[in-house]
């Protein structure tokens, strides 16, 4: 979401807090993101690990995914009823709960050596995961100067590729290196019960954090603060629902690239599934970079035009790691996973934007769009099964194109917004005084961050 001036007026609910509470609420909602980069980070080098354990097929394994981003599919709209009517922390103590409770099933599918039983805790973890995505993204936007707010959501996102490079670095070392001599479920479990311990202590802190409460009546009014007044329903806001099939097919893209790193690198480069994971990790260091250095750019350029740039770049380059290989095609994948650090925060931006009172069903329907992921790894297995794992490398490339078609529309379709309207956007910030919470005027993200 994007940042701007002031307009006074209207308060959220719930009591003020000071600023070093906000500090500590922002650096809560952070570990949010920090959670699901490290989720995801184990999964893709689970998905290899089975593979070899289980002895399954590539297709076979990519079950996981189905089940991990079929959850957001499944769950993010109970999440949007859920928050609508008892607020974020609620939400957030239900995402941090499933979570946990996921994690924990790793334990008792390691032991009796049940792939379904992996497959059902990844589903649970997901759930838990969608409610946090869904008030973790519109929280950020919510707690502190309203000029920062997509420069917080991209920076909170950024802890997103530090913990994705952590997880493979930790399942390279537990799940294929000397942490485990006999290629067991044995490591599993233990990491998976210091995920479960991780998401624990986290929701202790936030039962101690103060956090303030944006109504869908706050941002109806903010909406109507700025003369900007749209009543219809949101199924017919196109650039939300395209916004939403947009986060779909990047989602699906960006795990279907994961997911077969490791294959793609083992299979044509020699690489034993230890260094492969190793060197996955470094990818998702360049996804890391990505988000960091990308963050100031929203200062200077409008989000729609940066997202047209990274969206083409990741198209161009899973088509020369398809039809390349060696060296070119192991650079393109260190390219493409630059290109896609802030892709998915711009798209829930531009597909967020101006949404009043549909602000919390517009986020969640978004959210939604990660199930992309549960998609495209299965038709990416299925062309690595039949011929090999860089040829499938052209499945990603259908989900990065539809980033630049989205993101060229939203170039056209904010041009042709009047001025007053591009100036003011849909986000209410905090911000942050010990006197009260006010609704703040912001600048669509176009044009300011």
């Amino acid at each position: 979401m994007a940042g701007g001036g002031a307009v006074a007026g209207v308060k959220a609910a719930g009591p003020p807090i000071s600023k070093g509470q906000e500090y500590f609420a922002f650096g809560l909602i952070t570990s949010l993101f920090f959670l699901w980069g490290f989720s995801y980070g184990l999964l893709d080098v689970l998905n290899k690990h089975f593979q070899t354990f289980f002895g399954i097929t590539k297709l076979q394994s990519t079950l996981l995914q189905v089940a991990y981003f079929g959850a957001y599919i499944v769950y993010s709209p109970v999440v949007g009823v859920f928050i609508s009517r008892f607020g974020y922390k609620k939400g957030i103590y239900m995402g941090l709960s499933l979570y946990a409770i996921g994690a924990l099933m790793f334990w008792p599918s390691a032991h009796f050596e049940k792939y379904g039983g992996f497959v059902g805790a990844a589903f649970i973890i997901a759930c838990g995961l969608a409610t946090l995505e869904v008030c973790a993204n519109s929280y950020v936007t919510v707690l502190g100067s309203p000029e920062q707010a997509a420069f917080r959501l991209n920076f909170s996102q950024s802890f997103n590729g530090l913990a994705s490079f952590v997880g493979p670095l930790i399942a390279s070392k537990y799940f294929f290196g000397d942490g485990n001599t006999d290629g067991g479920l044995g490591t599993v479990q233990y990491v998976y019960l210091a995920v479960a311990c991780l998401g624990a202590a986290v929701m202790v802190l936030f039962f101690f954090a103060k956090l303030p409460e944006i109504t869908d009546e706050d941002m109806d009014m903010s909406q109507a603060a700025k003369g900007f007044s749209d009543d219809r329903p949101l199924w017919k806001r196109k650039h939300t629902v395209f916004g939403f099939l947009t986060q779909f097919c990047y989602v699906g893209a960006q795990v279907a690239v994961a997911s077969f790193v490791i294959n793609y690198l083992t299979d044509k480069h020699d690489f034993t599934d230890s260094k492969a994971s190793q060197m996955f990790s470094y990818m998702q260091i360049t996804f890391m970079v990505g988000r960091f250095a990308s963050t100031p750019l929203m200062k200077y350029f409008s989000v729609p035009m940066i997202t047209l740039i990274y969206g083409t770049m990741c198209s161009v380059f899973s088509l020369v790691a398809a039809f390349t290989g060696g060296r070119a095609g192991l650079a393109s994948l260190f390219i493409i996973f630059f290109f896609e650090s802030c892709i998915y925060p711009n798209v829930f931006t531009m597909a967020t934007s101006r949404l009043g009172v549909y602000t919390k069903r517009g986020a969640s329907l978004v959210v939604m769009g990660v199930g992309g992921g549960a998609a495209f790894p299965p038709l990416q297995g299925a062309l690595a099964d039949a011929r090999t794992s860089q040829l499938s490398y052209v499945i990603p490339f259908l989900g990065f194109f539809t980033v630049t078609l989205y993101s060229g529309a939203m170039m056209i379709y904010e041009s042709r917004l009047p001025k007053e309207n591009l100036e003011g956007g849909n986000t209410l910030a905090y911000t942050g005084s010990k006197e009260e919470a006010e609704v703040e005027k912001l600048e669509a993200p176009a044009h300011r961050s």
